[in-house]
């Protein structure tokens, strides 16, 4: 068994972590007799993959359901569901950075290389001129 501490810097994480991993109902340490958390060598590899889910972008509240199915292999039909929903918003919040990206990178350019008579009305203009000199 392992103390807090010992699993944080073994981990990766903060202690706090760890509390907060504990309160979500996502890590179940042991308690001494003086009230101590222990946990068992496996607990390095749970929160290696509790730190993996969220920056899937998973909320603890879907883990306490998803981590007892990952453990048993098995994914219910509204879980699996539930995970393509997920893949689909972070798919949406992809293609929005892309475009932010575009437009700050349309600034960038406009910013180096200033010219009175090509200026742009938007963000979105810039983007569009600097695809269509690309090609």
């Amino acid at each position: 068994m392992i103390r807090i501490g010992e699993l944080a810097s073994r981990a990766g994480v903060s202690t706090r972590a760890l509390r907060y991993y504990e309160e979500q109902g996502l890590l179940h340490p042991v308690r001494t007799l003086t009230g101590q958390r222990t946990y068992d060598a496996s607990a390095v590899d749970r929160v290696r993959l509790i730190q993996q889910l969220f920056s899937a972008g998973l909320g603890s509240e879907l883990l306490v359901t998803l981590l007892p199915a990952i453990d048993d292999g098995r994914l219910a039909d509204e879980l699996s569901d539930r995970l393509v929903l997920e893949r689909a918003r972070l798919g949406a919040k992809i293609v929005d950075l892309q475009a932010a990206y575009g437009r700050l990178s349309a600034l960038i350019a406009i910013a180096a290389h200033p010219d009175d008579a090509s200026c742009p009305a938007t963000l979105d203009d810039a983007v569009a001129l600097a695809a269509s000199a690309a090609r």
